[in-house]
């Protein structure tokens, strides 16, 4: 039978290792994934924050996208997906030249061999150019610094968060992402991470928690009283953050396919389950439902799933999200005021409950739940399975829990040691002279215009209300204009 005129050798574009169906899902689910940090977390960051740092906020996102993609070309997705160095670590070099762009993609460490030296599962070669592999992992490699920068918006030196993105990005993303993905000692050994669970969402809530006591906490005034400047802007990023995690993991398997189909149904069921959870517990608690804690909730059941997704029953994915909209909530709204430590340390959006702890459970969860004929379609050693399937599955859950304490233990230490090296160049927390001023000192603009066409507040030109009103203005050593403006009637 001949070939479809698509796919004639007469098309150079199109060589015959290329499934067009393969590359065209994986591109869009890669613009899906980029698409949840520019402009999703930029919106969500600028507009669940106080509105004197809405503009840092975003900045601190948007910044992270593009330096990492720089630093993800020149060196790092050769560390994480490349040739092995280390058992935890690849060899850098540029992912830039055009023969290795356009050749078929390949994961050269990913080969599992059998204890008699026999191939279990071949190397991953996906049926697309190395460019979308590489620009695929990009996108996750940004989102998880992004995440990250949660944990110390509002007080963190910007100058100090431009030299942390790319060291973090070397010493601390790339050693997890080669170890559970890229054909390191936890993915040999059989540790399931389907799509991010430990590699994005532990690792970020963990260095975040970190980061957050070395950076030093909000001014008091701040941590007291923090109120979103525009919960409906939120709601939308929220909502880019959510339809992208479609992409995020139904794109994992690098293939359409049937994990990736079934991995997008429970990303979804497990984000809706967790929202409704958290809501209800915010009413029965509170006596009312919380936007914000809705938006919450559907973060947890998203990062709760990500680990297991495409290897879970969809009734599993449920009861993942039942857990994510619980646990975390005590986490957050109980624990939390209760702990000595977490009251210390000024975790501004609450990573660590956010997506550390619903990280660790939804590992620690695909250790119980994995499906055997789940597994065989995806994971490299042919018997994995959870704990509630037999076999070998308990042995499953301990390599989960081991995986966690290294991902946990190696982003404290490489987070801390980043941070104390920048500390001897740049302040890693703003002077409270900007502190208090917040956009306007550290970048010199403003999210919203109050006054006229985008004009500064003037009181000889905006004065019309001044035999009604008086104003209390807390001064600006950087721009003439009003700060904290206070009506009294």
């Amino acid at each position: 039978m001949s070939s479809p005129g698509a796919y004639q050798p007469d098309f150079p574009a199109v060589p015959e290792w290329l499934n067009k169906g393969d590359n065209a899902w994986q591109m869009t689910a890669s613009t899906l994934v980029g698409l949840q940090s520019m402009p999703g977390l930029v919106i969500l960051y600028a507009s669940i924050v106080k509105k004197k740092w809405a503009v840092n906020s975003a900045f601190m996102a948007l910044y992270a996208f593009a330096a990492v993609l720089i630093c993800w070309v020149l060196l790092c997705y050769r560390m994480a997906f490349g040739d092995q160095l280390l058992p935890f670590w690849g060899k850098g070099a540029p992912a830039l030249g055009q023969k290795y762009l356009i050749k078929q993609a390949t994961i050269p460490e990913s080969t599992h061999h059998n204890d008699n030296g026999s191939v279990e599962s071949p190397m991953i070669e996906p049926f697309y150019p190395m460019a979308s592999l590489v620009y695929f992992q990009f996108t996750f490699a940004a989102i998880t610094t992004i995440l990250l920068a949660g944990s110390v918006l509002g007080r963190m030196n910007i100058k100090a968060w431009m030299a942390f993105v790319p060291l973090w990005l070397i010493f601390s993303y790339t050693v997890g992402a080669f170890s559970l993905w890229g054909g390191g000692f936890l993915f040999h050994w059989g540790v399931i991470d389907y799509s991010g669970g430990y590699v994005i969402h532990l690792s970020s809530g963990i260095s975040g928690l970190t980061a957050a006591y070395w950076v030093g906490p909000r001014l008091k005034s701040d941590r007291e009283r923090f109120p979103p400047n525009n919960v409906l802007l939120m709601l939308a990023g929220a909502g880019l953050l959510w339809m992208g995690w479609s992409g995020f993991n139904g794109g994992a398997p690098y293939a359409a396919n049937l994990t990736s189909s079934i991995a997008v149904l429970n990303t979804n069921i497990s984000a809706a389950t967790s929202l409704l959870v958290w809501t209800a517990l915010d009413v029965v608690f509170f006596g009312k439902p919380s936007v914000i804690g809705a938006v919450q909730g559907m973060i947890t059941g998203l990062a709760c799933v990500t680990p297991g997704a495409g290897v879970v029953q969809s009734w599993a994915a449920m009861v993942m999200g039942m857990v994510a909209g619980s646990i975390p909530w005590f986490t957050m709204m109980i624990l939390h005021k209760k702990s000595a430590l977490l009251q210390k340390v000024d975790d501004t959006l609450g990573v660590f409950h956010t997506h550390a702890v619903a990280g660790l459970l939804g590992g620690l969860l695909t250790g119980l739940l994995a499906e055997p004929d789940l597994c065989r379609l995806i994971l490299p050693l042919n018997e994995s399975r959870g704990a509630f399937y037999g076999g070998r599955g308990g042995l499953q859950f301990v390599k989960q829990l081991v995986a966690a304490l290294f991902v946990i233990g190696w982003n404290i230490v490489s987070t801390t040691i980043i941070l104390l090296t920048i500390k001897i160049f740049i302040p890693l927390r703003m002077p409270d002279d900007q502190l208090m001023i917040g956009d306007d000192a550290v970048h010199g603009e403003e999210a919203y215009a109050l006054w006229g066409d985008g004009e500064k507040y003037d009181p000889t030109k905006h004065g019309w209300h001044g035999s009604l009103y008086t104003e209390q203005m807390a001064p600006s050593g950087f721009v003439n204009g009003a700060r904290g403006v206070t009506i009294n009637l």
